[in-house]
């Protein structure tokens, strides 16, 4: 067993070093220019895209293996050159969140990019290694894994050389230690930060070419490899190369162990094969210690002042816009065809999902992936006690909503230790654990085939998507349901507009602005951050049920990372910190009424829209941060986005102490919606 367990250690360092290589990208950005960047295994995809086209003859023309080698690598850099003018130089003054969610959206414009290019399939890739076996104290294992670590630790020791012994090296320093001083002695940030981002891309090409030994090329694999290799770079603190590169080695290593266990008898199984998620829950608990017992000694960039998070604008007479819009939904339930009508409803679901993000991001500043991880926890704990146990509507339904609400305070914990960035990392590695290890469990979730929903019923009436009466449009599903789930959103809506005007609501507010000067005004900032999570999981609870309802078979496909990342980035160019921010990322939504009229009208599939939406993500952040349904809602208002000066003169001795900056930097902040308590409480 010794022996077995030494062979597929060795073969964990094939994928170990592409870990590694993601994770020197992760540092290499952040050392450059401050940007966590998660689209660091998009660019990989791409480069692996790239070279397989070279190689095969996609593009008509076959190049061999060294040509198509180069030209990957010169089609890495100009993607890194792209990415440098059009992502982070236009970002550079914008708050660290910012950024990264726009690295989510250049990854989803990728992914989308490349499905509708080449198709979801996976394509076999020609290996750049080569394909001989060595024997290791008596026991063989493909070659190709040690070439593969041996490569990326080039690569990581020569950038730890120009690091220590270039001047290009001791300038990235200086200007992470401190922008303004490093450009008055005459070194330019931008220069250093477009040097680290090409030299991502070409780590990140060469992961891309590399990843041909172990496996297929697709749209998927390379993307995702952002989370392990993250989970290395926050161990090396987001600076350390050589500490990243060691543990993304023994991350591939342990994971490649994992899989040899499994075969073992008394290895958990499901469904007569082994636990699914074992591996990610792995990558999960290694990110959590990085975060929490590392993280904490990440050096502090000296940018140049950065600006606020976008305003979160007071609801103005919600009442009143909901009793225009809504029978205008209510009607179109009725009298649209049912591939319209299951577009609306699609979009009503996914505004409920929505308006989590808004309350735990535009109200409460934390960045959290995993709402719709918690709306697939409610979804399935309504099939199971569906179909298992007999618990019907509204029970099963109550049931889920609490299970999300109070899995959602857990996740809520550290947010106690960690936020912004940080949390955002864990979140996601969260969403893809709960995806692998519950939801594609047999037992638990889905396994292969879905679980099943049976369709909600109350008092022996049915108002299920297959209830008999089927409106003028005709065909399912019924307009029963989808008022439903309007009047539900309706519901939801209103309560997230009011807790915007409530005293929580402006403690919140107080606990985005800064959290300090929220103590120091008397806020409970533990209890405000945990209610605040408790109540966007129990709105992301509501979705998950309506759409367990709604597809009346659920997988875990419904709920993956990818579509996690969608949703936050259809939600920043309406508006994350709004209401109707929320209500019209649901209506463009990919899946909702705005995409199934473009594939009907125009025959341009959802992937068109993700494309667009990528790109037009990062446009919003640089344009109008607040994002289109805010600002067409509330623009015309600009009471709605400041305090007056006479408000503002009560809370300005507090601030400017509180925050360490002087009256008029408290009255600044106070513009951006970010007063503390006592602005609020005096709107």
């Amino acid at each position: 067993m010794a022996s077995q367990i030494f062979a597929y250690a060795i073969i964990g360092l094939g994928s170990g070093a592409l870990i590694s290589g993601v994770g020197l990208g992760v540092v290499l950005s952040y050392r450059g220019s401050g940007v966590i960047n998660l689209s660091t295994g998009a660019i990989a995809m791409l480069a692996g895209y790239c070279y397989w086209a070279l190689a095969t003859g996609e593009f008509g023309v076959t190049f061999a293996t060294g040509w198509a080698i180069v030209l990957t690598l010169l089609f890495s850099a100009v993607v890194g050159i792209v990415f440098e003018l059009g992502v982070v130089r236009p970002l550079r003054r914008q708050p660290p969140l910012a950024k990264l969610v726009a690295t989510l959206g250049i990854l989803l414009s990728a992914q989308a990019a490349i499905v509708l290019a080449f198709g979801d399939t996976a394509h076999p890739q020609p290996s750049i290694l080569p394909g001989g076996n060595v024997t290791l104290f008596g026991v063989t294992v493909p070659d190709y894994n040690l070439w593969m670590a041996a490569i990326i630790l080039a690569a990581a020791l020569v950038v730890v050389a120009v690091y220590r012994w270039t001047r290009f090296g001791i300038g990235t320093r200086a200007a992470a230690e401190n922008e303004a001083y490093a450009t008055l002695f005459g070194l330019s940030p931008n220069r250093y930060s477009m040097g680290n981002t090409v030299a991502m891309a070409l780590v990140m090409g060469l992961v891309g070419m590399l990843a041909a030994s172990i496996a297929e090329v697709d749209p998927t694999t390379l993307v995702l490899l952002i989370v392990p290799g993250l989970a290395a770079a926050m161990f090396g603190r987001l600076t350390a190369f050589t500490t990243t590169y060691v543990a993304g080695i023994v991350i591939g290593m342990a994971e490649s162990v994992l899989l040899y266990l499994s075969t073992q008898s008394w290895f958990p199984t499901s469904n007569g094969g082994p636990l699914p998620g074992v591996d990610e829950l792995l990558v999960l608990l290694v990110l959590v210690v990085a975060t929490f017992f590392r993280a904490g000694k990440i050096p502090s960039r000296g940018d140049i002042v950065e600006s606020r998070l976008p305003r979160a604008p007071r609801p103005v007479a919600p009442l009143r816009t909901a009793a225009v819009f809504v029978p205008i939904a209510a009607l179109a339930m009725w009298v649209l065809p049912f591939g319209f009508r299951e577009g609306l409803i699609t979009s009503c679901i996914f505004a409920v999902s929505l308006l989590s993000l808004v309350v735990v991001t535009g109200y409460l500043g934390q960045l959290s992936l995993v709402q719709l991880g918690l709306a697939g926890v409610a979804g399935f704990l309504v099939s199971h006690l569906s179909t298992n146990f007999g618990i019907g509507f509204p029970w099963a339904a109550i049931v889920g909503v609490a299970a999300a609400a109070m899995l959602g305070v857990g996740f809520g914990f550290p947010a106690l230790r960690v936020r912004g960035v940080q949390l955002a990392v864990v979140t996601l590695a969260a969403t893809v654990a709960l995806e692998t290890f519950w939801f594609s469990n047999g037992s638990w979730g889905a396994g292969v085939i879905g679980a099943s929903v049976p369709a909600p019923s109350l008092f022996g009436f049915d108002f299920g998507t297959n209830a008999s009466f089927h409106g003028l449009g005709g065909g399912e599903p019924s307009p029963l349901f989808g008022w439903f789930c309007l009047i539900v959103l309706v519901v939801v809506a209103l309560l997230v507009a009011n807790l915007r005007r409530s005293r929580l609501g402006q403690q919140m507010l107080a606990v985005r602005a800064n959290e300090r000067a929220a103590a120091a005004t008397g806020v409970n900032v533990r209890n405000v951050k945990l209610t605040g999570f408790g109540i966007a999981a129990g709105i992301a609870g509501v979705s998950g049920v309506l759409l367990s309802y709604s597809y009346g078979s659920i997988t875990a496909s419904s709920f993956s990372a990818l579509i996690a990342v969608a949703l936050v980035a259809f939600v920043y160019i309406t508006g994350i910190t709004s209401v109707p921010g929320g209500v019209f990322g649901g209506l463009i939504y990919s899946g909702g009424i705005f995409a199934f009229a473009l594939l009907d009208w125009f025959g341009l599939q959802g992937n068109w829209l993700n494309l667009i939406v990528g790109f037009l993500v990062v446009l919003s952040l640089i344009s109008r941060p607040e994002g289109g349904a805010t600002f067409l809602f509330y623009g015309k208002h600009p009471s709605l986005w400041a305090r007056s000066p006479k408000k503002a003169q009560a809370t300005r001795p507090l601030s400017g102490t509180a925050h360490g900056g002087t009256a008029h930097g408290a009255d600044e902040r106070n513009q951006h919606g970010l007063a503390p308590v006592e602005a609020e409480v005096t709107s």
